[in-house]
């Protein structure tokens, strides 16, 4: 498993996908083979093809609308089947499977589920998650307990990481505190990932600079990435030219609010980090200021959307607004919930 995972995010790191991992043989070493189906993805790119086995594809790809993260459904697929025996998805017919990877939850009751540890339970449901955004990556895979109480794995660099500080940069400076204020709940396991990544960057003084994202870029991906990714991305983050980000900004920068929701813990999360944001970020704001720091567009009906978003009493942020801001919803969304 953590072979495939080090391959798997390899892969992704130079914007391949894979896109039909499967166990090929029994008894055999786990290896990713087969790159007849792979296919090169730009971070902000979606595929739309449907490949890859029925019973390892992941729902997105039936729904013609995904990237790296399919690989992980498979991988989640595979470590399901190795530490049971059966798929978590079955059908007699490739429609019907179709039907199940859509519709069904895999089943952690039977044999021998019950027996397994938590971790590893844990493990498979971050990696079978349908929803691709709160899936792990395969470098956070290797960061999982699960992973790292049985080997000794060296983390890679992990491509999320910087589509999320790309992210953070372009976030209004209300939204950049309430991300700092989640990244002061996150557990030892989620900050064991976080300092893994840190480091990658080689931080002088506990800090990076543009310079070191740079380098770490230049010494981890292919010539054919350096050409066509690393350019643009640099670019997005040209702010850091004249600063440092220390190592509680990165966590701030590089958490997925997505993921976090995922878990049991999300709502003790959210309700810790506002009250952070209570004491240290909060402050009055009319709807037309939030809507300009959320970057809406004139066609939004801003007060329509936002008014929940802000307590009458003192007009500050309200849990609701505060949770809102943290996803950074975009204007198509924010007219969608009309």
């Amino acid at each position: 498993m953590v072979q495939i995972l080090n391959v798997v995010a390899f892969c992704h790191l130079q914007g391949v996908v894979h896109r039909d991992l499967k166990p090929e043989e029994e008894n055999s070493q786990l290896k990713a083979i087969d790159f007849g189906l792979s296919d090169f993805v730009r971070p902000d790119e979606r595929l739309n093809d449907i490949v890859g086995s029925a019973y390892y594809v992941a729902p997105e790809v039936l729904h013609r609308s995904y990237g790296t993260e399919a690989d992980v459904w498979s991988i989640g697929v595979i470590a399901y089947i190795l530490l049971c025996g059966s798929r978590p998805f079955w059908a007699r017919t490739e429609s019907g499977i179709f039907r199940a990877v859509l519709k069904a939850d895999p089943t952690f009751n039977e044999v021998p589920w019950p027996s397994l540890s938590s971790e590893a339970k844990d493990f498979v449901k971050r990696l079978l998650n349908k929803d691709p955004r709160k899936r792990m990556t395969a470098a956070q895979a290797l960061c999982h307990p699960w992973i790292q109480n049985h080997n000794d794995v060296k983390v890679p660099l992990d491509i999320l990481v910087f589509r999320l500080m790309k992210a953070y940069m372009r976030s209004s400076t209300l939204r950049k505190a309430a991300l700092k204020a989640l990244s002061k709940t996150l557990t030892e396991d989620e900050l064991f990932y976080m300092r893994e990544q840190f480091a990658l960057f080689e931080p002088k003084n506990g800090s990076i600079t543009l310079e070191n994202i740079k380098t770490a870029l230049m010494k981890n991906v292919t010539d054919a990435m350096k050409d066509s990714h690393v350019p643009d991305f640099l670019f997005s983050l040209n702010a850091l030219q004249y600063r440092r980000m220390g190592f509680e900004e990165f966590c701030a920068a590089a958490l997925s609010v997505h993921q976090l929701e995922a878990l049991d813990r999300w709502e003790q999360h959210a309700r810790c980090a506002y009250e952070l944001f209570e004491k240290d970020g909060n402050r009055p704001i009319v709807i037309e200021e939030l809507a300009s720091e959320l970057g809406l567009g004139p066609s939004i009906p801003v007060h329509a959307v936002l008014n929940d978003w802000i307590r009458h009493t003192d007009g500050k942020l309200s849990f609701l607004g505060f949770v809102k801001l943290l996803r950074g919803p975009s204007s198509r969304a924010l007219a969608k919930a009309q």
